[in-house]
């Protein structure tokens, strides 16, 4: 029997085991891919992307994927390749748009084989709408996922219309040149650059809002029960961010809204979909980064003027939704600055 191969001459068998280990999960756990430049990255496989039902289901097919990488804010990314295959969606918790990059000349809904794909052509897969299609030929495509609190979240800013009244229509091959244009640059950029990967983040949030702006439709008949008053949305929306330096509680603003704490819960989820300290959350952050780029204010400044507790809540609450410390942010912005001008 061949004798294991030490990995490091001065280390025992137990350790060398451990490593032997580590070495392997890092392999399951990790995708090495190449791309259309020949930029060779290492991608991460962790909960966020698998969670997503579109991506574990397309990591069950015949797709093979040439990278992927989540941007934060309910956002992730990924680029697929497939040929020969058939692939059905069923997907919950997110929403996808779809763009063909290359091929998909005789990529088809299942059913409907008349309406076919090609290079910059667009589909909308939204949440809880079930899809089946059949993938002849080759396609090669990207696939933005976003959350129903980052649709619900830029229905309310861009619309002033609360999301169930809205309606993401699954859409199928359309063109739309400005969001094509969008989507093409995202794999352009190097997503193993913190910097670049936040102009993804930019970029992304640009996509989705013009998606919205362009293909959102009231919903048929909305059967609209509780919820907040259209009055009283844009109130509290309002009276929320004039306090957004402030320790609010939810008893603050329910008082605010003259209900009780559990009633006003209920209708805020209703109305915002998003429980109240999420929606919140959101706001202080958007503040954030906009103090961050602005270079004004200290860190310690900026976490009090956006409502933290203190300097290291403030930070790990924006690495926990960006990846990143609020101070490699401000450094990265400075940096991009530089190279714009």
């Amino acid at each position: 029997m061949r004798a294991p191969v030490k990995l490091c001459p001065s280390i025992g068998p137990r350790q060398q085991y451990v490593l032997h280990a580590l070495a392997f999960f890092c392999a399951c756990f990790t995708l090495r891919y190449t791309d259309a430049s020949g930029h060779r990255y290492h991608v991460k496989m962790n909960d966020a992307l698998n969670r997503l039902h579109v991506f574990n289901r397309l990591s069950h097919s015949s797709a093979q994927l040439e990278g992927a990488v989540t941007l934060g804010d309910g956002m992730a990314l990924a680029i697929w390749r497939n040929q020969l295959d058939a692939v059905s969606y069923a997907p919950q918790g997110h929403h996808t748009l779809s763009c063909y990059l290359d091929g998909g000349y005789d990529t088809f809904l299942r059913g409907r084989p008349e309406q076919r794909g090609a290079p910059g052509r667009l589909c909308v897969l939204p949440d809880r709408q079930e899809t089946d299609w059949v993938v002849n030929g080759h396609l090669r495509f990207l696939h933005l996922y976003f959350s129903p609190e980052q649709f619900a979240s830029q229905t309310l800013t861009l619309l002033d219309r609360e999301p169930r009244e809205m309606c993401l229509p699954q859409q199928t091959f359309f063109d739309n040149p400005q969001l094509a244009r969008l989507c093409h640059a995202l794999p352009r950029l190097d997503w193993s650059d913190p910097g670049q990967r936040l102009q993804g983040n930019a970029l992304a949030h640009q996509a989705v809002a013009q998606l919205i702006q362009s293909q959102l439709e009231p919903r048929q008949y909305p059967r609209l029960k509780g919820g907040l008053s259209a009055a009283l949305r844009r109130r509290m929306i309002e009276w929320l961010d004039n306090r957004i330096d402030q320790p609010l509680t939810l008893g603050a603003m329910a008082a605010e809204a003259a209900l009780s704490e559990t009633h006003f819960a209920h209708m805020f989820r209703i109305s915002f979909g998003m429980p109240p300290h999420v929606w919140l959350q959101t706001r202080r952050l958007s503040k954030a980064r906009q103090l961050l780029v602005q270079e004004r204010l200290s860190l310690t400044e900026v976490a009090m003027a956006c409502g933290y507790s203190s300097p290291s809540h403030f930070s790990n609450r924006f690495r926990a939704a960006l990846g990143i410390t609020p101070s490699r942010y401000r450094e990265l912005n400075r940096r991009q600055t530089r190279l714009e001008w």
